[in-house]
Order: structure tokens, then C-alpha cells, then sequence
């Protein structure tokens, strides 16, 4: 019993190196032992699944996914249970409890998840529920939420482009409309005019960039933009089709930059990024003699 405590009780800020804390692991069944089984990875680091995640069936050298953090006395363990919210991820969480060091959340583990009163963006409540982000802390080495999102979100380079399909994570509200993360790395806006139905915080929606602002300030749409408010290109390649009695271009990605600049005045890469954006909504369609219009 001594032994296995005291491989139980190995640094885990060794052990973090490869099995990732705050996240999943598939992890090889080592050995069983009094309070569980010690389960290993490819570097020979270990780490407990206490007895009651064991499974009612297993053998040594099978393979079992695992969440690994550490428990109450901060140690590292592994579970079977699945969290609300894992390492660098958003999740609504409710706070269970308030006390004089911050709050504590229910992520779904025995194991409540703390947030600091520094990373409360304004003070906590038990019983409230909260948009969070969960990291590791590298003072303390462990897994804590911050309600101050805004802080993991990062518009300095972008990767999203006018009129992409996004996914979207309901931040916070403003004067100006609801604040959304964007692809769990960027900070946008739908603006009050833009709401036709009612959101709430930690809602997961899908929606549309519909402009880029100075700054890199990401405008949203719920609402699927009409081809009139398209990029100015895209606009022009659907006149034209209009126009054609037949709804069709003979131009493809294949063709030649001087066919297309004589036929839609616009370079290669300008149309074939202004075809992406009508067939990604479904204006067009797209085969080997050329483009059509979709009817």
C-alpha cells in the first residue's frame, strides 16, 4: 500500500510533460493495485485511475481513454468521466460556491473547477451560470477558469475572410449588440439591427462574417447574406449570369488569366475567390464546360 502511494504521489510536473493534464488521454492499463490501476503512455510516465472508474471488465495492456487533472489533494488522477469543458476551451458553467480565495464551478467532476477572483470579469454568485475559459495556470500549475474571455481571444491575425461561415460561441452583451467569439479564437460583434431572434450567453450558433472593420473588428450575421450585399466581384460574376440567356460562363478555375480579365475584367485570383464565395452559397454550380447559375 505504501508503495503504490508513493508512485501515485510522483511529481506530476514531471509527468505533465507528456501526459497532457486537462485533457484526454489513451493510456495503456499497467498493473492493478489497491486503489486502482496505473495506467502508463509511450515514455513510461504513470498516473492512477482510482477504483471507482475502473471498468467491470479489462485486462493488463489494454487501452482506455482517460481525462487526467489533479483531485482534491493535488495530485494527478486519471477519470472516466467526461468535463463540461476541457483545457482551452469555453464552456457556460454554474458556480456551486463562493468563498473568501474565489468561486468554484461544476465542470462535471468530483473535483469542483476554481476561478480566482482576478479572472472573474465581474464578482460570482453560487448559482449563477458563467461563459468561462479553462487553462493552465503557470503559477500554480493547475487547471482554473477565467471569466475575462476576451483575454484568450486574439484579432491580431485573422483567419476568417468576409462572408466565411463561422461558428460562434455567445460571449457577452454590449451597447452596441452581443459580443461572440468566433471559431474559439476570435472576438466579433452582431449588432442590434442584425438580431432577429433571441440569444443567450454560452449559446453555440453558426453564423456569417458580414464585413471586416477597421482593426480587424469581425462584424456578424445570424442571418445568411443575399447575394446583393456579396463582395463586389461576386456581384459582378452573378450580373453577369443574369444577364446570360443561359445563366452560364465559360470560365473555370482552369482558364487562362487573360480569358477571364477579357470576359469579367478581374484577375485570376479575384475570381476565383469570388466563385468560391457564390458556391459556397449555392448560387452557382460549377462543371468541366463552365459555371451556371443556379435555378
Amino acid at each position: 500500500m505504501l508503495c503504490c502511494f508513493f508512485i501515485f504521489s510522483l511529481d506530476y510536473h514531471y509527468l505533465c510533460e507528456m501526459i497532457q493534464i486537462g485533457d484526454y488521454n489513451k493510456l495503456t492499463i499497467l498493473r492493478d493495485t489497491e486503489p486502482g490501476l496505473f495506467l502508463g503512455d509511450n515514455e513510461d510516465q504513470e498516473v492512477l485511475l482510482p477504483n471507482r472508474y475502473v471498468p467491470d471488465s479489462f485486462e493488463i495492456d489494454d487501452q482506455i481513454d482517460v481525462f487526467v487533472y489533479l483531485d482534491n489533494e493535488e495530485r494527478l488522477v486519471a477519470v472516466t468521466d467526461h468535463p463540461y469543458i476541457k483545457k482551452g476551451e469555453f464552456a457556460l458553467l454554474r458556480c456551486n460556491s463562493v468563498n473568501e480565495i474565489g468561486a468554484f464551478l461544476d465542470w462535471g467532476l468530483v473535483k469542483e473547477l476554481f476561478c480566482p477572483f482576478r479572472e472573474q470579469s465581474y464578482p460570482m454568485k453560487a448559482g449563477g451560470w458563467y461563459l468561462v475559459f479553462c487553462y493552465l495556470d503557470e503559477t500554480s500549475e493547475r487547471l482554473v477558469a477565467s471569466s475575462k474571455t476576451n483575454r484568450f481571444l486574439d484579432n491580431k491575425k485573422l483567419s476568417v475572410e468576409a462572408f466565411d461561415e463561422v461558428d460562434l460561441i455567445v460571449s457577452h452583451p454590449s451597447d452596441l449588440g452581443m459580443n461572440v467569439i468566433v471559431n474559439k479564437i476570435h472576438l466579433g460583434l452582431i449588432f442590434n439591427q442584425d438580431l432577429f431572434k433571441d440569444i443567450s450567453v454560452g449559446d453555440k450558433l453558426k453564423g456569417i462574417i458580414k464585413k471586416i472593420r477597421p482593426g480587424n473588428k469581425l462584424d456578424v450575421t445570424l442571418e445568411k447574406i443575399g447575394y446583393r450585399n456579396i463582395e463586389p466581384n461576386a456581384q459582378l460574376i452573378l450580373e453577369y449570369l443574369e444577364n446570360n440567356e443561359n445563366g452560364f460562363i465559360k470560365l473555370t478555375d482552369k482558364s487562362s488569366p487573360e480569358a477571364i480579365k477579357s470576359m469579367v475584367q478581374m484577375s485570376k485570383k479575384s475570381f476565383k475567390k469570388a466563385v468560391g464565395t457564390l458556391y459556397k452559397q449555392r448560387q452557382i454550380r460549377i462543371e468541366l464546360d463552365g459555371i451556371y447559375l443556379t435555378k
